[in-house]
């Protein structure tokens, strides 16, 4: 509009498609380097050159394919993520459907692990992934570090491997949630929730939130970004049990986990 260019001139003029202009305006299609180059010499806008080429690296940080991030295998992603652990004072996460990987069993992590090898078809270095990711857990014993994680009722039922696995698994929970730095909620069935239970997330200080999808992982560094989230993570606070609370629910599912142990070891020949 400042250069008094509608979208097919601006295409002549670059040599592009004016369904290529269409498509940038219109955040359909992310821009190279080269495209952002193009367009502010043919407009006369290059000063805005450094602000348009910093707001893209910003964008590129913050969506990462999981295809991208675990290319180099599941080790040198437990490695990234524990170098932000090494930064940070104090950790915030919530998790409605697996464990956090600070808290999971060997066992656990390599049930998990194995399905991110498969749906992502990436390198199988499995227990090179999971040496590292337990490693990462010596942060809990850091002096000066504070953690506080949330997770749903489900979190404990889901099965991602045989119930001995999840059996496990609940009595690291229990044991961990003794530590005096750490804070272990738990959201029962029924809680009454204030809001649906979307995605996990983690929030780093009050620097950083890491939102993970299906395909990618999202980076949040906005001020604004990171105090929603970290009211999101105060809403799940209230409804979530605590101490001898959340310890009697976890021992409920151990009891039903038992029972399926008990089943199946009697329908076994």
């Amino acid at each position: 509009m400042d250069a008094r260019l509608n979208g097919k001139q601006l295409a002549e003029r670059v040599g592009w498609l004016a369904t290529k202009v269409s498509k940038l305006e219109h955040g359909k299609q992310t821009p190279t380097e080269d495209d952002i180059r193009a367009w502010v010499a043919a407009t006369g806008a290059e000063r805005e050159l450094g602000s348009l080429l910093a707001q893209l690296l910003s964008l590129e940080l913050a969506y990462s394919e999981w295809r991208r991030q675990l290319r180099d295998g599941l080790r040198a992603r437990q490695m990234q993520i524990g170098a932000i652990e090494t930064e940070t004072g104090l950790f915030r996460m919530f998790e409605p459907a697996v464990v956090p990987g600070l808290l999971q069993t060997g066992e656990y992590a390599r049930a998990m692990m194995r399905l991110s090898v498969a749906v992502h078809r990436i390198p199988n270095d499995l227990d090179a992934g999971v040496a590292a990711r337990l490693a990462r857990q010596q942060v809990l014993y850091e002096a000066g570090k504070r953690f506080h994680f949330i997770i749903s009722e489900a979190t404990l039922r889901y099965l991602f491997g045989p119930p001995e696995v999840s059996m496990g698994q609940i009595e690291r929970l229990v044991a961990t949630a003794t530590l005096p730095n750490v804070a272990l909620g738990v959201i029962p069935f029924t809680a009454r929730l204030p809001k649906h239970l979307a995605h996990g997330f983690a929030i780093y200080d009050e620097r950083l939130v890491l939102v993970e999808s299906f395909g990618a992982e999202l980076s949040l560094t906005q001020p604004q970004e990171i105090e929603l989230y970290g009211r999101i993570f105060g809403i799940m606070h209230e409804v979530a049990v605590y101490g001898r609370e959340a310890h009697a629910l976890m021992m409920r599912v151990m009891e039903d986990l038992a029972g399926m142990i008990s089943s199946n070891t009697e329908q076994s020949p």
